[in-house]
């Protein structure tokens, strides 16, 4: 199995990134290679930080340039042909490595998969799965951005890439599919989603229908699908939701001493409930319908994060979730 990471990715690289991956390498399984792709001085220098031998299967990927978090994706992708990311993903297109992770700019990773990999038989474009934590098991959310505008034909192809990742990796049997509407009747929702709901009934999926927003975080279906612009907004109102929730509770527990000593006792809890939450227990959000598995990483990623996320790629690698996604799509419109 060969890794590319895009190591000038993220809020914290080289050093976080370059930190997972060396975990990666001590702590996974059939890792052959992992190309830290970025400036070999700034890499080295991080390598340098290590106590103990680099793992022989790490190898730096030298190129000049980053793709700047606020910086337009297409255009920098376009212009910045030395970039990190650029040159992780061609790595994939060239048959050097089977996947690549950054935590760089998203809309730079989705450009750049989609210039340079292009999508699978039988899905128009790309979509970005993400995990999200429930009390019970965790759900897939997608499109969560890259594709504002979805017609329904590419929310029946988001179902069916949903379906096959929450089977395959997060290990859910026959997944359950809802679709986010505004109201759980057939008749709810606008002319993009009414379509959709029909096109979903007619395959052979579990899909139960319309789901609201308010019913995700019960558990109430395996995989929740939308356009990418619903699917962004949900994504980071409830990041913001949960950070808000954080806050407050910190400034309650702080106001007298009564106070203190219920979160001293209740420490664990929180620190589990945390532990359950955290993004970066789920390595990052794979882009479904890439012709190349690419897994992002939050911007915020850290050494756990980044480890997470090159788990992920493998494990997708593994389990041929391209393969399936192709031959499901190629079943349910095989005109296509």
């Amino acid at each position: 199995m060969r890794i590319s990471v895009d190591a000038m990715g993220g809020d914290f690289a080289p050093r976080e990134i370059v930190a997972g991956s060396i975990q990666a390498a001590e702590k996974l399984q059939g890792l052959e290679k992992i190309y830290l792709v970025g400036d070999q001085s700034a890499i080295q220098a991080e390598l340098n930080k290590h106590k103990g031998p680099i793992p022989s299967c790490i190898e730096i990927f030298h190129c000049t340039e980053v793709v700047g978090m606020g910086e337009s994706p297409a255009t920098a992708i376009r212009r910045k042909k030395d970039s990190s990311i650029a040159r992780a993903v061609e790595l994939v297109k060239d048959g050097r490595a089977d996947a690549v992770f950054s935590a760089g700019n998203t809309g730079a990773a989705v450009a750049a998969a989609t210039l340079k990999l292009r999508t699978l038989k039988g899905v128009s474009r790309p979509a970005i799965a993400t995990v999200m934590p429930t009390p019970d098991k965790p759900f897939v959310l997608l499109d969560a951005g890259a594709n504002p505008d979805s017609t329904p034909e590419m929310i029946q192809q988001y179902a069916v890439m949903g379906s096959i990742y929450s089977r395959e990796i997060l290990g859910v049997e026959n997944p359950s599919v809802g679709l986010l509407s505004i109201g759980e009747e057939d008749a709810k929702g606008n002319e993009t989603t009414k379509k959709t709901f029909r096109l979903l009934q007619e395959t052979d999926m579990n899909f139960t229908g319309n789901v609201e927003s308010r019913d995700l975080y019960d558990g109430k279906v395996s995989v929740a699908v939308c356009d990418g612009f619903v699917g962004n907004v949900v994504l980071k109102t409830s990041e913001a939701v949960a950070k808000m929730i954080g806050n407050w509770l910190k400034e309650m527990f702080k106001q007298n001493i009564f106070r203190i000593l219920g979160y001293i006792l209740a420490r664990g809890v929180f620190n589990e409930m945390k532990a359950h939450a955290d993004p970066a227990s789920y390595g990052g959000a794979p882009l479904l319908g890439a012709n190349g598995i690419v897994i992002i990483g939050h911007g915020s990623s850290n050494a756990f994060a980044t480890f997470n996320g090159i788990r992920v790629a493998t494990e997708a690698v593994d389990h041929h979730v391209n393969h399936l996604i192709e031959d499901e799509l190629k079943r349910i419109n095989p005109e296509t």
